[in-house]
């Protein structure tokens, strides 16, 4: 009996410290992908001789990012999605009220 406590007490620990630690590592898989979009963004306006103005889409940054098997830019792991606007803006997260933001 008492080493049935003992494990429901280790479970009671364990369980949110797991949670925790998978929230954080999808956010911080989410920053680094929009780190890899910020920076094709970059290279593509070079490339292409654009201002901060101009508009951008993320079908433009396909030749500068590692695409995953579909062909797709690879999407936050905690199921958001990507957008991007103007080459002067960064690229956001539909998760960003959850920390999915470049600082």
């Amino acid at each position: 009996m008492i080493v049935v406590a003992i494990i429901g007490l280790l479970l009671a620990v364990a369980i949110p410290n797991f949670s925790n630690a998978r929230g954080t590592a999808q956010r911080t898989g989410c920053i680094n992908n929009l780190q890899q979009i910020d920076g094709a963004k970059t290279t593509w306006a070079m490339e292409n001789k654009k201002q901060d103005t101009d508009a951008v889409t993320l079908e433009d940054l396909k030749k500068y990012i590692k695409l995953d098997a579909n062909g797709n830019i690879p999407g936050c792991p905690a199921g958001g999605t990507y957008s991007i606007t103007t080459v002067g803006d960064n690229p956001i997260c539909s998760l960003a009220s959850k920390g999915h933001k470049l600082p």
